[in-house]
This record gives structure tokens, sequence and C-alpha cells, in this order.
């Protein structure tokens, strides 16, 4: 198995108790850096991975496709954790290795666990508020929505969908006991206060 853990956004004292639980429990633990790498020190030994920062697209592409076939190594056989800044689902290093992963070695199970994301970690260094909502990008258009506290999703869903949006995938009381996840068909007309949508063209 290998699990993508958050390490959050560089403090050590934003480090999750589930990130320090599974840092311990990890058969073997890589980091794509030094900063990284510092963050999980105090309670593993970790393997520095490079990635480097570069715009050539085939050397990316093969320092992906070297470093899965590390990873996948001990993923086959037991527990890695893949430890990044921030979150392993927020434009992350992250989901372009499990690209990878899921094509050359489809037998490795992949989840991920979150961290306290830049933006989240952004709103409290400024000072403000982010209640009203925003637009976040890398510099690309937006392709995708998601949406807080949606009580009537179906009827949600119809609407988007005027707008072009195709997948959905409501998250109803996400990590409590009893989260439940809906996709596309499976929409209810009604879901619970704590429900995130999220909407994709």
């Amino acid at each position: 198995m290998l699990i993508g853990l958050g390490l959050g956004p560089g403090n050590p004292e934003l480090l999750t108790l589930r990130a320090v639980r599974l840092l311990h429990e990890a058969d073997k633990v890589f980091v794509p850096g030094r900063i990284a790498y510092e963050l999980v020190k105090p309670y593993r030994d970790a393997t520095v991975l490079e990635f480097p920062m570069t715009d050539d697209e085939s050397r990316i592409r093969e320092c992906i496709q070297k470093n899965a076939a590390v990873i996948a190594s001990s993923a086959n056989d037991g527990v890695a954790v893949f430890g990044i800044l921030g979150d392993p689902n927020f434009f992350s290093t992250f989901t372009r290795l499990c690209e990878v992963i899921t094509e050359k070695y489809p037998n490795i199970e992949i989840r991920t666990e979150p961290g306290i994301s830049s933006i989240t970690a952004f709103a409290s260094a400024a000072n403000i508020s982010l209640s009203n909502g925003f637009i976040v990008s890398d510099g690309g258009i937006p392709e995708a929505r998601i949406l807080l506290k949606v009580r009537r999703p179906k009827e949600r869903a119809m609407e988007l969908k005027k707008e072009g949006y195709r997948e959905f995938i409501l998250v109803e009381r996400m990590f409590f006991p009893d989260m439940k996840v809906y996709r596309n068909g499976e929409i209810p007309e009604k879901s619970d206060y704590l429900s995130v949508m999220y909407a994709r063209r």
C-alpha cells in the first residue's frame, strides 16, 4: 500500500496526530525534499527522492518513473508513506506519481491522508476570512468547483449541468464513522449540513 500523507504548510507543529501515527507505523517513508525530511525526522528516518523543479517535461517524467519504481519496491509488500508539504491531493507531485504507479504497478493500493493545505494556512497567516467563497488556480482555467454545506445536492447538480458540469461527487460527514461518498447518478435529494460537493466540467 502507498499512502500520500499531507505534512502541512511547513511548521512542525502543524502536523496532524494522524500524520505522526502513520509515520510511526509505516514500513518505509519517502519525502520529496529537505523541508519535508526535516518535518518527519523527529518521528521517522525517511528516504529523500529527487523531484526537480523544472519546465523540462521529459526530465520530470523520467524522475517520476524512477521514483515510482523505488516506492513500488516497498509498497508491494508493506506500507509505504510518501510525505508531502501541504495536502497530497491539492496541486501536488503525489498526483502525478500516482498516475505512473497506477499504470505500471496496478496491484498497489493507493490512498491519501489530508494535511493542512496552503489555502487554509494562508487565511490564518494573513488573518483574513474566506467565508464568501473564492477561486483557486495554479494559473490555468479552473475546471472544477467545490461547494460546501450542500443541503439539496441533486437539485444543485442539475443546476450545474446547465453550466457544463458533468462529474459530481458528494461527501457527507467526511471522516466521521458514518461518512458516505456519492458519485454522479447516486447523488441524493437531501444531504447532511456537513456535506461537500465536487463538480467538474
